[in-house]
């Protein structure tokens, strides 16, 4: 066989076997929407049936009035938009320092803050929260939204520094002699051009924000305050054994989450691959 068909049966193979992965990791999902969808009296029916003989909407209704469920939603949608918005605006002007500006100390404070990577997150609970209690930000959500912005600052702030690096200075040049200030090359020109890293930031941010739980759950002890991952987890405690219900809320809290990937997947890979260049000291 020569090589075009070597290359061809690797190529076919490689497809089946991502194939087979795809359906593996689909598979709770593919069981949780019909069963979502199903009464309780249907749930344990066997042979279980992928497509209920008598579908209904009342579990989705029944979880998103349960248990202040719907509350938790929106304090979740609360702090993800916002410290989603944060992040691309703070680690986008770090990062464009960074890549544009030459001011002391510049490398050594760039690769301090990459240091940071290499704290685990669990080490920075003890001095988080003593810092959230003097700053009287336990218990809200804005003590939420400020630490989970500046948790994502030193890896998001990488990732545009390389993105920003790869654009031409050209373009700022001749911004610069028809007047433009740098808050001008900033806004104008930098930004619209780097969507593909915004919108990966964007991304991994809003994930982040949306799914965090241990710090939610050790600051926030207002039931009211609660976000989405602690109502998950209260909610399938109490209805441990109604899975319909258990799924239909775990689908609601799912949603938000492809609709942020669907609408801003074109450009995730795009940015990942942009950002993931050497950038120069």
């Amino acid at each position: 066989m020569g090589y075009r068909t070597h290359r061809r049966l690797g190529q076919t193979l490689l497809v089946l076997v991502l194939s087979v992965g795809a359906v593996f990791l689909m598979l709770p999902f593919i069981y949780m929407i019909p069963t979502s969808l199903k009464g309780q009296v249907y749930v344990f029916e066997f042979p279980p049936r992928f497509i209920p003989s008598h579908p209904t909407w009342n579990n989705f209704l029944s979880a998103w009035r349960s248990n202040n469920f719907g509350r938790y939603f929106l304090n979740s949608v609360q702090v993800a938009l916002i410290t989603t918005v944060l992040e691309i605006f703070l680690s986008s002007t770090v990062a464009y320092a960074f890549a544009r500006f030459e001011f002391p100390a510049k490398n050594v404070l760039y690769y301090t803050l990459l240091a940071t990577l290499m704290v685990p997150g669990m080490m920075l609970i003890i001095p988080q929260f003593m810092l959230a209690a003097r700053l009287k930000l336990l218990n809200s959500l804005a003590g939420l939204i400020l630490a989970y912005t500046a948790g994502g600052i030193a890896f998001n702030t990488f990732l545009l520094r390389g993105f920003f690096e790869q654009l031409p200075r050209e373009l700022e040049e001749a911004a610069l002699i028809d007047g433009g200030t740098h808050l001008t090359i900033f806004f104008r020109i930098l930004l619209p051009l780097s969507t593909p890293a915004l919108a990966t930031v964007g991304i991994f941010t809003f994930l982040g924000a949306w799914d965090e739980y241990v710090w939610a759950l050790t600051t926030i002890n207002e039931p009211l305050k609660r976000t989405l991952p602690i109502a998950i987890a209260n909610f399938q405690g109490t209805h441990a054994s109604d899975w319909g219900l258990v799924f239909a809320g775990s689908l609601i809290a799912i949603v938000p989450v492809l609709t942020v990937f669907v609408l801003l997947q074109r450009y995730f890979v795009k940015g990942l691959t942009a950002g993931a260049i050497k950038v120069k000291g």
